[in-house]
């Protein structure tokens, strides 16, 4: 059940596990240690060299659902990168093994179904094993190139998200077996519901990782790649084109107060109700403009006052 109460930076950290015991695994992700007495989120992720909006970012996610349409621009990817990286250990090297060995624990060896269910288990740890470790080896080193400004190939997050499917079928078909056709009675009945228990936390905990990673990983992402893009045609820009003061020059200032407005799209009348002419006169200045710079389209103009720094390239929709 949701707690809907959403965490500050200045709420006492104890409150947020007593609240919610799921945040100890949060925790563990984000290499928080315990031990923090009554510190604050805040002052607990500064000591521990986390940041604050994206620790809270994960924990308001995935024990309320909540989920902050400006996160794109606030949260930092590369811790975002070592949690998720953390998480994939914890599930790998720890949750995955223990409980095989609680399953095999639990077990009747007598049961001819045994090695089976054990099989079957095995094809479903090998499925969410392959599946993070292609996480490991592609989209994360992508990321950080992308962070790094040389990213290269034909590789993006859409390639990542489409074949982002389900891992947990086989472990539904697993939890089934055991309920329906596995009689067991003392010990092993005992043993058997404890393995069932860690198994559907794990699949809860499994279900809230995959979300974090299709609703704010790959969105995050796919906002880097935006960026990433804007800023290499700004760069092939200014590569391939030269400012030419001597032209700029020729140019008067109301001239100059056209282009910039051409290149924020205002029409001939904005143009005129904003520098106060006759729309015949912007017309006549455009005539002008045309015939100094030999450049009649609005992209091209657009190049020309970004490269003789006329508008920001920052404001101007690429």
């Amino acid at each position: 059940m949701k707690n809907h109460k959403m965490y500050e930076p200045d709420d006492k950290m104890i409150l947020l596990i007593q609240d919610n015991h799921r945040v100890l695994q949060t925790l563990s992700a984000f290499g928080i240690s315990m031990g923090f007495g009554d510190k604050t989120v805040r002052e607990v992720c500064e000591d521990q060299d986390v940041d604050t909006y994206t620790f809270l970012s994960i924990v308001n996610f995935t024990i309320n659902g909540h989920k902050d349409m400006e996160a794109h621009d606030k949260l930092s990817i590369p811790t975002l990168i070592n949690y998720l990286r953390a998480s994939h250990a914890y599930f790998l090297d720890f949750q995955l093994p223990f409980m095989r060995k609680e399953l095999v624990a639990a077990l009747d060896e007598k049961n001819n179904l045994t090695n089976l269910i054990i099989k079957l288990y095995d094809e479903y740890a090998q499925s969410i094993r392959s599946h993070m470790r292609y996480e490991e080896k592609n989209v994360f080193p992508y990321v950080s190139s992308l962070l790094n400004n040389n990213a290269q190939g034909n590789y993006d997050i859409e390639t990542y998200s489409k074949h982002h499917g389900q891992t947990d079928i086989k472990l539904k078909e697993l939890k089934n077996i055991i309920i329906k056709y596995l009689p067991s009675d003392g010990l092993h009945n005992h043993q058997l519901t404890a393995v069932l228990y860690d198994i559907y936390n794990n699949e809860a905990w499994l279900t809230a990782h995959a979300m974090v990673e299709d609703e704010i990983f790959i969105p995050v992402i796919r906002r880097l790649e935006e960026k990433s893009k804007q800023n290499d045609v700004s760069a092939k820009i200014s590569t391939m084109i030269k400012p030419h003061n001597e032209t700029i020059d020729n140019l008067s200032e109301r001239e100059k107060d056209v282009i910039v407005s051409l290149v924020q799209g205002m029409t001939n009348k904005e143009i005129a109700d904003h520098l106060c002419i006759s729309i015949n006169t912007v017309i006549t200045h455009r005539r002008n403009i045309a015939r100094k710079l030999q450049i009649h389209s609005p992209a091209g103009l657009t190049i020309y006052a970004i490269v003789n720094n006329l508008v920001d390239i920052r404001t101007v929709n690429l």
